[in-house]
């Protein structure tokens, strides 16, 4: 059974699917964007958010003054390392992607479910600035307790799964190595007859 997230994501794109094929037919932009995290715990203890937004045009025509604002990070939780939390843009072709990235670094441990950003767009055929909004994320553990890391699990992982076949292949290594090489009662003897 899918968990109430996975089934809003799913409704969600089952509607901007719908959208989109609503309005493939008319001359406008259709804005669709999806916006992801990524957590990255640094060696110094502090953890760092990667946060990457696309904007697609699926629409058949141009969309102009384009500017993104992701304003769900608060700044008691979060700072800006690198980047800005919004970006403009001139245009946006018909079939075109936009993609913004900035960097954020955890204040505070706790669970974060960021909004969508807001994304408005200016359509020739229209006066008022139109809006999109991006995917929202998925909740994130900020700063959550993890366990250490096990340094030789590939290691053990690798001797389960061929562990039988390690031992086999050691067996004949050493069996070769006795047969091929010269025995020292062989060349001790050959020694004195000389």
């Amino acid at each position: 059974m899918a968990d109430p997230i996975s089934r809003t994501l799913i409704a969600f794109a089952l509607l901007a699917s719908l959208l989109l094929s609503s309005h493939a037919s008319s001359d406008v932009p259709f804005i669709v964007s999806h916006k992801k995290a990524s957590l990255n715990r640094l060696k110094s203890g502090a953890e760092r958010v990667s946060v990457t937004i696309d904007i697609y045009n699926q629409g058949t025509s141009t969309a102009y003054d384009v500017s993104l604002s992701d304003d769900s990070w608060p700044s008691d939780a979060f700072e800006v390392i690198t980047g800005k939390t919004s970006k403009s843009w001139e245009r946006l072709d018909a079939g075109g992607i936009l993609s913004h990235t900035f960097e954020l670094e955890a204040k505070s441990k706790g669970l974060f479910a960021g909004e969508p950003a807001v994304i408005k767009f200016r359509v020739p055929t229209k006066a008022a600035l139109q809006e999109a909004y991006s995917t929202p994320i998925l909740p994130l553990d900020v700063l959550a307790d993890r366990p250490p890391e096990k340094k030789f699990e590939w290691a053990k992982r690798l001797l389960a799964k061929y562990g039988s076949l390690i031992s086999v292949v050691s067996i004949i290594v050493l069996f070769v190595y006795l047969v091929a090489s010269p025995s020292k009662s062989s060349t001790k003897g050959s020694k004195k007859k000389r």
